[in-house]
């Protein structure tokens, strides 16, 4: 008997994306991003995500398409479209707010209640380093955040977090402008500018797309293992 071909072999995948698919089906790909590495093309260069897209054609005759963006340092649920209708749909329920987003951060020291919304109103900081944010009151777009205490320990809490907006840079600027930044953040908390790794999981997503209803979640990434054990959180069995 003639073995069949499995033209996906056939294609590279040098950062291993085939292994970290989540969830699949004709029209959406959910992905487990890992941290550290930009999902697009910036200034900078280098290696981005999307340049391993190819590895993830399966049985389409495209590449999918980012349907939206985590940021570099941010881990988990990264949703693809794999066809022109879909892209088109996804940035559709993505821009109306049809999406549900749950992220996990480990914050240093945590909020004094167990849940609430964070109301903080965000702008650029300037046009040289437009994807810097600040709060401005007075003349931000308006920029919300649920928030629920899950765990708390060795000066950490253990966060829940929901983007009712979503701002560049949203939950990392709220958590530090409420006084508990976020573990690992370079940029608007306190840790060094290299070797820090930012604490922030894109835990959870779900949407229905042609009446299919999706919901995903992905695996805590290693690095936050430690201080999440520390406030309480322990590996499924």
């Amino acid at each position: 008997m003639t073995e069949r071909h499995d033209p996906m072999t056939d294609i590279p995948d040098p950062l291993g994306l085939r292994e970290r698919v989540l969830y699949r089906d004709a029209a959406t790909i959910v992905l487990d991003k890992p941290a550290g590495i930009a999902v697009h093309k910036g200034p900078k260069g280098g290696m981005v995500l999307e340049d391993g897209f190819d590895a993830l054609r399966f049985d389409a005759p495209a590449a999918p398409q980012l349907a939206h963006r985590l940021d570099k340092e941010t881990s988990g649920c990264l949703v693809l479209g794999r066809t022109a209708k879909s892209i088109a749909a996804l940035g559709k329920l993505f821009a109306d707010r049809g999406v549900e987003k749950a992220y996990w951060a480990v914050v240093e020291g945590g909020p004094d209640g167990e849940s609430g919304v964070i109301e903080a109103p965000l702008r650029k900081r300037d046009a040289q380093r437009g994807w810097w944010m600040v709060v401005d009151h007075a003349g931000g777009q308006p920029s919300s955040t649920a928030w629920k205490v899950l765990g708390r320990g060795g000066g950490f809490t253990w966060l829940e977090l929901e983007p009712i907006t979503g701002r560049t840079h949203q939950l990392r600027i709220h958590s530090a402008h409420m006084g508990f930044p976020i573990l690992g953040d370079a940029i608007y908390g306190r840790a060094p500018r290299t070797g820090a790794r930012l604490h922030l999981h894109a835990r959870h997503i779900a949407f229905t797309l042609d009446g299919r209803r999706v919901s995903v979640e992905a695996p805590v990434p290693l690095h936050m293992t430690a201080a999440l054990s520390l406030t309480g959180w322990r590996p499924a069995a």
